[in-house]
């Protein structure tokens, strides 16, 4: 009964951190928020985001108030995780689990949008809507410096595997060195 509690929280805390992160990434890459899609995701994200950004502002890019958000969900999910599991509780690996969780759903996140975006590419190409608008966004930044030193091999673009390769070693790096692994 204790993972089945477990798995539950942990997969609603991704699901809602990976929302967050996605309101965190698109100013980086420059994503155009008129899209109906980033609207959505802002719409959200801003209960809980907009109170702390009144307290702790953005520094430069750097959205600091969604950050702070999300470390703290993913600190109080791993809190609760191991409280309900009867497990020791250490605020430092709890705050360095937290970071790496959270670096780990950003790569988890890339990767996905990497896929999702090379499968459309095969089925709907030039194909628009904003959810493809959002992701191709997201995508192009990561894929972009690889197209222009990867020559196309028979027209087909291998970046994405590249992309690829190097997201799941960093999800690697992330999973191996967190301190605290609570898996149902």
């Amino acid at each position: 009964m204790r993972s089945a509690i477990v798995f539950i929280i942990d997969q609603l805390t991704q699901l809602y951190l990976l929302v967050l992160l996605l309101r965190f990434w698109l100013p980086w890459v420059r994503a155009d928020f008129r899209n109906a899609l980033a609207q959505g995701i802002l719409k959200l994200t801003s209960p809980l985001v907009i109170p702390v950004r009144r307290v702790i502002p953005s520094i430069g890019r750097l959205d600091t108030a969604t950050v702070l958000v999300a470390f703290a969900i993913q600190a109080a999910a791993l809190v609760l995780m191991l409280s309900i599991r009867n497990l020791p509780m250490d605020p430092a690996a709890i705050a360095i689990t937290a970071i790496l969780e959270l670096g780990l759903l950003s790569a988890v996140l890339f990767f996905f949008a990497v896929i999702i975006y090379v499968i459309l590419s095969w089925f709907a190409p030039g194909a628009y809507n904003p959810a493809v608008a959002l992701l191709t966004m997201l995508v192009r930044p990561l894929l972009d410096p690889f197209s222009r030193i990867i020559p196309r091999l028979g027209g087909i673009d291998v970046s994405p595997v590249i992309v690829i390769i190097l997201l799941q070693a960093t999800m690697m790096v992330f999973a191996e060195y967190r301190p605290i692994n609570i898996s149902p």
